[in-house]
């Protein structure tokens, strides 16, 4: 019997050249985000605007001004939200750096407690709390950790809302394709191609997941569809009684 794959070698030199490199921070939900909220709300849009029963080309400028208005006001919020995250990292941090230097010993019962609650006990427990407080970037990160379960490896406010742009201009313009195109069949090429993005970035996701990608596909595809429907529900609604 063949022995299972693994994800990655666990020689010697390999494990250093590995624990070597600074881990980088993941972007990936931030392209995730902003790609299913690019191609709902647009499809939202064009499903209600249809049920309204509007033109192709106010379909049009109403999608446009979406993915501008929308792409940006979403990547403007990930951005702020980010940088808060960055800036309580550097706050909590501070503290910690003034607590060991003002009340050590407070600090260091900290770290007993903290391996002492994972089962550490007697002369082993003493050992880690010499050792983890015998070097302050240690001891800092491990409280930053254990305390506040922060990590230090930083996500970048620009990054993050770039991603997020880009994804949701990329994905919120495969609903408005077939109307640019002037194809007469625009609303059920919407709904294909949409189904088939929603589709796409659900299993694209389970890379990351234990999913399988046809759950995780079907899952994503399943939401998009949901929001557009109440959309066009609510545009047919509207339209009868306003009509």
């Amino acid at each position: 019997m063949p022995s299972p794959r693994l994800e990655h070698s666990h020689r010697p030199d390999d494990i250093a050249s590995r624990l070597s490199a600074k881990p980088q921070a993941s972007y990936l939900r931030d392209w995730i985000y902003g790609g299913i909220d690019g191609a709902v709300t647009t499809f939202a849009i064009v499903a209600g605007s249809v049920g309204a029963a509007l033109s192709a080309k106010t379909i049009l400028i109403l999608g446009v001004a979406n993915l501008l208005a929308d792409g940006f006001s979403m990547a403007a919020a990930n951005y702020s939200g980010t940088k808060s995250e960055e800036e309580d990292y550097a706050r909590l941090l501070s503290i910690e750096e003034k607590h060991i230097d003002l009340v050590p010993e407070g600090e260091r019962e900290e770290i007993r407690q903290i391996f002492g609650s994972k089962g550490f006990g007697g002369k082993d427990l003493d050992d880690l709390v010499r050792l983890v407080t015998s070097n302050r970037a240690t001891w800092i990160e491990t409280m930053m950790q254990a305390e506040y379960g922060l990590s230090s490896t930083a996500r970048s406010p620009v990054k993050a809302a770039l991603a997020t742009f880009t994804a949701f201009l990329v994905c919120g313009s495969l609903p408005l394709l077939p109307f640019l195109a002037g194809s007469g069949s625009s609303e059920i090429q919407t709904t294909a191609l949409t189904a088939l993005a929603f589709f796409l970035i659900g299993s694209i996701k389970s890379r990351w997941s234990a999913k399988s990608w046809v759950v995780s596909g079907l899952e994503t595809t399943g939401i998009g569809l949901c929001a557009a429907g109440i959309a066009y529900l609510a545009g047919a609604l509207l339209h009868g009684l306003i009509a």
